[in-house]
């Protein structure tokens, strides 16, 4: 289990590596993480690490049970808490930051993220179908076609790729090459995409799938 860091998706940008060639990357903006609350498997029945993020200065937009929660641990109020679980607690403590420092020899990472909301959107664009011919005698253009069938048994089969609504789903893209990391300025570089809106919250953690080792 690796720790799970909270930040917000600031835009892409491109960079060049040493060879001159064009690295098209997303800008992270991970301002450090700070811990709130140690469980344990005895008090809590596991063991995991309680964190906030994004750090705010509109109390008002936060339930007083919440307030009271960070004012019990004495730590600012943040936007965002979650959980991360973990196998050592020894080596953390309630009110300790944690940074950009521990993706310093991390070479891939798994970002999650809600997608984009597109509303309703028909099979060609929601489940990418080629469509019927363009020609003007044809009257199947951006058509689905057949979804069941007049005989036995005259029923539409459940999982048929149908219109209806697109995005707006948790999504996680996976095994991301780390660029660069400017742990001054709080900035994380990936290279590709990463699912989301700008400014939309996203939770990078260790990849679970590739190596871990930068080069």
């Amino acid at each position: 289990m690796s720790l799970k860091f909270a930040g917000r998706k600031k835009g892409m940008t491109k960079i060049f590596d040493e060879t001159g060639k064009a690295v098209v990357c997303t800008v992270l903006l991970v301002e450090p993480n700070v811990i709130t609350q140690i469980k344990d498997q005895e008090k809590d029945g596991y063991k995991a690490l309680q964190m906030g993020a994004i750090a705010t200065s509109k109390k008002k937009s936060l339930s007083k049970p919440v307030l009271g929660h960070f004012a019990s641990k004495k730590v600012e109020p943040r936007k965002v808490l979650f959980e991360s679980k973990v196998e050592d607690l020894s080596s953390y403590q309630v009110g300790q930051e944690l940074g950009l420092e521990y993706f310093q020899d991390i070479g891939f990472v798994d970002v999650t993220g809600v997608s984009k909301g597109k509303g309703y959107q028909g099979v060609i664009k929601r489940h990418n179908f080629s469509g019927g011919p363009a020609a003007h005698g044809s009257g199947f253009h951006r058509h689905g076609g057949s979804t069941g069938m007049r005989s036995s048994p005259g029923r539409t089969f459940p999982n048929i790729k149908m219109a209806g609504h697109m995005g707006n789903e948790k999504v996680t893209a996976e095994g991301l090459a780390i660029v660069k990391i400017d742990a001054d300025k709080n900035v994380l570089l990936v290279k590709g995409a990463v699912p989301g809106h700008k400014d939309g919250l996203v939770f990078i953690r260790k990849s679970l799938k590739k190596a871990s080792t930068r080069k």
